[in-house]
């Protein structure tokens, strides 16, 4: 239920779709002769898009999440490397059987790099198929073929396909993986999406080593830094992002609204 709710209310509240029922709702009201209405909700719709797109909104609402957990220096031994789904293309890849990647493809992408790095070390891929129109792929299932085509042996993958969420994630890779005390295992996520992962990780008694990837600020921006297609990207992942630890959150699936490297083990 958590979940298909969650994908019901972002529908309506992410920025652009917002914007837009502003404007059928004004539109609406000026048919019926509310003009005080009409004007309310058309310049509320303009006042979200100039700001989505044209200023470094997004940009300050996102920084705070991506430097949370500065990148550590690697440790000297790794037994296992985590890489949550997001950062593949699952529509497509069902479709066309292949790894195209999307803007969070760092993921996977950092995942063969650690993986070359500590040869020794399994990859555990979380993630399954979280669409609930459009038939996909997780990237559990599409993520094997790019990383056995980047050289990482088929032996040494863990894929768990069941996840349709971070809470998801958590759980089903502990089960999966059963991680042994005194084990050290890189949690590969995306910078802005690491607080909520991490916490979700340490609660399920899986502790990990943050290793953030795919930033999406440099920390400079300011207005006209994106184009602005970019800065909406941008604004809509900030917000989906800290509305994800705010349900976390209220729900008890995280225990701080802001979680930091200094609140559990996995810090």
């Amino acid at each position: 239920m958590f979940f298909y709710l969650s994908k019901f209310l972002w529908f309506f509240v992410q920025p652009l779709n917002f914007a837009i029922f502003l404007l059928l709702a004004g539109l609406v009201a000026a048919m019926f002769g509310r003009r005080g209405l009409a004007t309310a909700g058309s310049v509320l719709a303009v006042l979200i898009l100039v700001l989505s797109t044209w200023t470094e909104l997004g940009a300050i609402m996102i920084s705070p999440l991506e430097d949370r957990f500065p990148r550590p220096p690697l440790p000297e031994r790794v037994d296992g490397i985590i890489v949550l789904g997001g950062g593949l293309e699952s529509a497509i890849n069902a479709v066309r059987g292949g790894y195209e990647i999307n803007g969070a493809g760092d993921r996977i992408v950092q995942a063969a790099v650690l993986a070359r790095r500590f040869p020794t070390a399994k990859i555990a891929i979380s993630g399954g198929t979280v669409e609930m129109v459009i038939k996909g792929e997780g990237d559990a299932d599409s993520g094997p073929r790019l990383l056995t085509a980047l050289g990482v042996t088929a032996d040494r993958l863990i894929l768990e396909n069941k996840s349709r969420n971070t809470y998801e994630n958590a759980i089903f890779t502990r089960q999966l993986v059963a991680p042994k005390p005194g084990e050290t295992w890189l949690l590969v996520t995306s910078a802005f999406h690491m607080p909520r992962a991490t916490a979700l990780f340490d609660k399920a008694g899986f502790p990990t080593v943050p290793w953030p990837v795919d930033y999406m600020t440099s920390g400079t921006e300011s207005i006209g830094t994106f184009p602005p297609y970019n800065g909406l990207e941008v604004t809509t992942t900030a917000v989906r992002e800290w509305i994800g630890l705010m349900a976390y959150w209220l729900s008890g699936r995280i225990d701080r609204l802001f979680p930091g490297p200094a609140d559990g083990p996995g810090g």
